[in-house]
């Protein structure tokens, strides 16, 4: 089957079939020691569990400001979570090819950054599918979450996403960063965010919001944060399609 090729990156589609004769005779030899290792493998805390994690999202990018992010999650040896715009990938698929081979996780923000609870179900599957159809053509992997615009969700779209098996991620906190348009205050407001298995939402469109990174990586360093994705974060959870979260708390 032909590979699909994007801005020099490659994808080759794996098509599955049954198992050969000679495939089947060449299994490993599973050994008391690979045995034993799998087990305490299986047993081993998730990392969050053993570490102070709290995850950083990002919104509403490619942009241009997100080179400048990336090396200074590089230089930290942090991970974060880009909620990425399908135009805006289609734009600049090297750079989205550069957050995935950095570690950093990439979900589906929709094509054009709509209110999706305003739109027909056509186009909010439109916006979702084709937002997941770039991204898969340019990094070889379609998003397996997603986040809705200004975080603008009911139950209708609980149910479509949940057809399409995609998740929704909202935040803990909102550093309403693209509102300060302030390095100062926006790194205020992430420090004071900052708690074991937070969900900070900020933006790498905003140049003050990548400004400001260094120093809040810095001190969370200090705190004894480590900067991970929503999925290892996740701790081995699986989420249902359409599901929440981090859930929204009860109201009173």
């Amino acid at each position: 089957m032909a590979g699909l090729c994007t801005a020099g990156l490659c994808v080759t589609p794996v098509t599955a079939g049954p198992a050969t004769a000679s495939q089947t005779a060449t299994h490993v030899k599973v050994t008391p020691e690979a045995t034993a290792k799998a087990k305490a493998q299986a047993q081993a805390k998730p990392y969050c569990a053993k570490h102070k994690c709290i995850a950083l999202t990002f919104d509403d990018g490619p942009w241009p400001y997100t080179p400048e992010l990336l090396d200074t999650l590089k230089k930290h040896r942090a991970k974060a979570t880009f909620f990425l715009l399908g135009r805006k990938v289609a734009n600049r698929p090297e750079l989205t090819q550069r957050i995935a081979a950095e570690g950093h996780e990439i979900g589906n923000h929709t094509w054009n950054h709509p209110d999706l609870t305003k739109l027909p179900d056509d186009e909010v599957f439109s916006e979702i599918n084709s937002t997941s159809d770039i991204i898969y053509q340019t990094i070889g992997e379609a998003p397996t979450m997603m986040r809705p615009p200004n975080g603008a969700t009911n139950a209708h779209l609980a149910q479509l996403m949940a057809e399409m098996g995609l998740p929704q991620i909202l935040w803990t906190h909102s550093t309403l960063d693209w509102q300060a348009r302030n390095t100062k205050v926006i790194a205020e407001r992430t420090l004071a965010a900052a708690e074991r298995n937070a969900v900070i939402l900020l933006h790498d469109i905003v140049p003050e919001t990548v400004k400001a990174m260094p120093g809040v990586l810095t001190k969370l360093e200090k705190q004894g944060y480590k900067f991970v994705t929503i999925t290892t974060l996740l701790q081995g959870r699986e989420l249902r399609g359409g599901e929440i979260y981090p859930p929204r708390p009860k109201k009173k």
